[in-house]
């Protein structure tokens, strides 16, 4: 926003800022600029004390998911007259939430009624733990359109939400809204049930599941354990495609464990860590359709890391599929080039970047002799330090020491590509967990 002089207009300004103190932020993924529209209808006010006081701690990220697409399917009608619980796993807990929407891939308003948080009653159930479940609103208002193209977070509320347990975030929409914005590969079951449910404790009503995320993208907490956010922006590997589902066996969720045993202790920051992974990401290149989905990494850097909430760090592990999805042999330095533009737009805010080298796949079905020799060379880049801050190197971690063009077997989940249960612990494990704290450098 331009700044403008004059102490009219600052008295303005003022007023302004004062009369919408309880507002929220509208965060606007399409290309017009429109934000949320919302109802406030007297007869829509939420519960008494549904929506939460200022009260002391730092408002981190302990969950996030990108929003990858459209689901298939749901073109028409969306999920019209259902109510969707998203099961979340938490890394951080904290005093108060709040939760962002997203209707990125939609055509039409998304028309929310209804919508709620709660603590699950055991790990991967749709059940809720008595006297937690609370009723979310967005500006006061229990009922929010979202429109085609933008995201919402909603008020923050009081509820105390567990370190490293599930999370049940559930909206309804009484009307179609076209394609829901997705996150295909959540490597944890979510469920849907008939009608408006939204604050049922029990799952008894929730008999449809789905492996997605839908609309939630993100879940924030007030918390006392964390001062600031790591954002991990990768593919598939840091999606974490062939862990174990349901058990939070990503090498994310293993480094948010480690961060949070030793926060404090030497030279280990105190924060949380959320997930950014798209399967099939690349740095470089698009998928199709307007919004793309799949977005490149460069394109979805500001959405998903620079709009993550209160981030410190980025750890970006990217650019094997620069090589792996082009039908020719890709130029290194197009792949590298393109990563140290993201670490100097994350530098441009402050943030410290940590990267990743690139992992071995022979034996996969795209392996060649010629893109192998391209992620060779990615790699003596990064590990020059003429990339990121700092390095983590998966490469040496996960390979095979007698044959390091493909992944130690077992540290490989069989495709050849994406690592096992015990190969993601591993990334995890050699994660030097202080090279996540320190400003970033004025130049690279």
């Amino acid at each position: 926003m331009t700044k403008r002089h004059g102490y009219a207009l600052l008295a303005a300004v003022i007023a302004v800022i004062v009369a919408i103190s309880g507002a929220i932020y509208v965060g606007v993924a399409a290309d017009d600029g429109t934000g949320g529209t919302r109802n406030t209808t007297a007869d829509n006010r939420a519960p008494r004390d549904s929506a939460a006081p200022a009260s002391a701690g730092t408002w981190v990220g302990t969950w996030s998911a990108s929003p990858a697409g459209a689901e298939p399917g749901t073109e028409t009608n969306g999920m019209a007259g259902r109510s969707l619980r998203n099961v979340v796993h938490t890394d951080v807990g904290g005093t108060e939430a709040r939760i962002t929407l997203s209707n990125l891939y939609g055509q039409q308003p998304l028309d929310i009624t209804h919508a709620s948080i709660a603590v699950a009653a055991a790990e991967n159930d749709a059940a809720a733990v008595a006297g937690t479940m609370r009723r979310l609103t967005f500006s006061g208002s229990t009922t929010v359109i979202v429109p085609a193209g933008a995201q919402i977070m909603s008020d923050a509320v009081r509820v105390r939400i567990p370190r490293d347990s599930d999370v049940l975030v559930t909206t309804y929409s009484p009307t179609p809204s076209g394609p829901v914005t997705y996150h295909p590969h959540a490597r944890q079951i979510s469920y849907a049930a008939q009608g408006d449910r939204t604050e049922d404790l029990t799952a008894t009503a929730y008999t449809e599941q789905t492996p997605h995320w839908r609309y939630l993208t993100a879940l924030d907490v007030l918390s006392d354990e964390s001062v600031g956010t790591v954002v991990a922006l990768g593919d598939s590997i840091t999606d974490g495609i062939t862990s174990t589902e349901g058990a939070n066996h990503r090498w994310t969720d293993v480094l948010a464990a480690r961060l949070r045993a030793a926060a404090g202790t030497g030279d280990v920051p105190r924060f949380s860590v959320v997930n950014q992974g798209i399967s099939g990401n690349q740095v470089l290149a698009e998928g199709l359709g307007r919004p793309a989905d799949n977005p490149s990494g460069l394109n979805r850097l500001e959405r998903d890391v620079l709009g993550r909430t209160n981030v410190k760090a980025v750890v970006i592990d990217l650019g094997v599929n620069d090589i792996l999805r082009n039908q020719g042999e890709v130029d290194p330095v197009t792949v590298t080039d393109g990563l140290r533009e993201m670490v100097r737009r994350a530098h441009a805010r402050g943030l410290r970047v940590v990267g990743a080298t690139l992992m071995p796949f022979g034996g996969h079905r795209g392996y060649s002799r010629s893109r192998d020799a391209v992620r060779r060379a990615v790699n003596a880049e990064i590990r020059a330090g003429k990339v990121y801050d700092a390095v983590v190197d998966f490469d040496e971690a996960l390979r095979d020491p007698y044959d390091p063009r493909r992944l130690r077997a077992d540290y490989d989940s069989g495709d050849h590509l994406h690592p096992s249960d015990k190969g993601y612990k591993r990334m995890a494990e050699v994660f030097e967990l202080g090279d996540l704290k320190g400003a970033a450098p004025a130049e690279l």
